[in-house]
């Protein structure tokens, strides 16, 4: 199966930009939706591989993840007609939706609401009841 289209991280949104806004401020003013450039950055020092994304003004957001970076810099190179928009923010790092196939990237659907789960009563006859701690998301 062919991977055409798919979500990817983008890590190093808390550092600073050498000129111009902050990263963080940057990625607040991104809205779902918004198109964003991906730049291949072979002089990197620390990466070869970096592939860092900027905003539709120019602003750099952050990098492709250093384990999503070669793979997505090797469709780039061989010829892919990559396009991505900004998808959402995910605490201390962004989400961007990619295609491969140059068609347009499309945000995926919101996940389904959860049942919340429903709470055990507790009664052993003591008077005490323990504070409801919620399941790990």
């Amino acid at each position: 199966m062919t991977i055409t289209t798919l979500s990817l991280m983008v890590v190093g949104v808390d550092y600073q930009n050498q000129r111009g806004p902050a990263r963080r401020f940057e990625v607040e003013l991104c809205a779902p939706g918004d198109p964003v450039e991906l730049v291949p950055e072979p002089k990197n020092p620390v990466d070869p591989h970096a592939i860092k994304v900027m905003s539709e003004r120019g602003v750099q957001l952050g990098y492709l993840t250093a384990e999503r970076a070669p793979w997505i810099g090797s469709q780039m190179s061989s010829g892919a007609d990559v396009r991505a928009i900004f998808q959402a923010i995910s605490g201390k790092s962004a989400i961007i939706r990619v295609t491969l196939d140059g068609s347009d990237p499309v945000l995926p659907p919101p996940p389904l609401p959860r049942e919340p789960e429903p709470v055990e009563s507790f009664d052993d006859g003591s008077g005490f009841y323990p504070d409801y701690i919620p399941p790990d998301d």
